[in-house]
Parts: C-alpha cells; sequence; structure tokens
C-alpha cells in the first residue's frame, strides 16, 4: 500500500489534502464524494486532477461526478469522472491513471468505450504527469486532440457556438 511519499510528483498544482491513516494503509478524503476512500496512486492522480479543474479551470464541483456508473453492452462499467452541462447531460469523460502507467491507444479506446454511452465531446486521460485532452470531430467521427485542457468557460463557449 502506497504512502503520500511513495508517490511521485505530479504536473499539476499542489492541493490540500486530507489523509488519514486506516490500520496499515492511508485514506484522501474525497471532496466530491464527502468521504475517504482508499489512498491508491490513481486516487492520488484523480484527487489533485480535480482540484486543478474546479480550483484553476473554473469547473463547477456540482457538476461533476465521480465514478460514475454506466452500462455499456451489458457490462457494468465506471467513468472515473463526468463533468455534466447545466442542462445535466454529459459533457466531459475524464479517466485517470496511476503516475507510472503510461497513456496510450488502450486507455483512448478505454474512453472512446465509455462514450458509446455518454455520447460527449470531450474527453481527458491524466497520470498526473501527462495530461491528454480530445474534442469530438463529429464530422469526421473521431476525437482529436487539443493543443491544451480547456477551462470551464472555454469548453462551454466550444460547445454552445
Amino acid at each position: 500500500m502506497p504512502t503520500p511519499t511513495d508517490i511521485p510528483m505530479l504536473n499539476l498544482p499542489a492541493c490540500d489534502l486530507h489523509l488519514r491513516r486506516q490500520d496499515a494503509s492511508y485514506q484522501v478524503f474525497d471532496f466530491l464524494r464527502r468521504r475517504y476512500v482508499r489512498l491508491t496512486p490513481e486516487e492520488w492522480v484523480r484527487q489533485h486532477f480535480l482540484h486543478y479543474m474546479i480550483e484553476t479551470l473554473g469547473y463547477p464541483a456540482e457538476r461533476i461526478a465521480v465514478e460514475f456508473a454506466i452500462k455499456v453492452n451489458n457490462c457494468q462499467k465506471r467513468c472515473d469522472a463526468v463533468v455534466f452541462d447545466k442542462f445535466r447531460q454529459p459533457q466531459m469523460i475524464v479517466e485517470f491513471k496511476a503516475p507510472h502507467v503510461r497513456l496510450t491507444q488502450h486507455t483512448i479506446d478505454q474512453v472512446a468505450v465509455y462514450n458509446l454511452r455518454l455520447n460527449v465531446d470531450y474527453f481527458i486521460i491524466s497520470n498526473g504527469i501527462t495530461h491528454l485532452a480530445f474534442k469530438l470531430d463529429r464530422e469526421a467521427s473521431r476525437f482529436v486532440m487539443c493543443g491544451q485542457l480547456p477551462d470551464y468557460a472555454g469548453l462551454n463557449r466550444l460547445t454552445e457556438g
């Protein structure tokens, strides 16, 4: 079980995470789910990235769902995070990986499967060090990489325009 000092530095702003020791492991307080969860390298990335989305990129916390359950081809799946628009329609999928996990085509394909159900225009994948953002090109029916992570205001300008 990792300790906070075992996890590498992330390419994200520092944030104030609340940790506690539970038996032989650590837990981190998930401020969106309002409960402590097991600290894993992927959870470390999730918590830092969600703070970044809310505190730096302006995403409203109330429009983000964590561990969002969906059904794809009769299989239960969970999106790490989903951002919703003001009408509670899915707008973006965010997938997190541990810092040591390379972001590959397999990771992109995983999110593409989730999108069969959610039909979003954007998705982000991050291992805390590398962050990739993609936008759906509806004419070509494929996702294309964005140059930077969209802030919430920019995301809404792009989807409403």
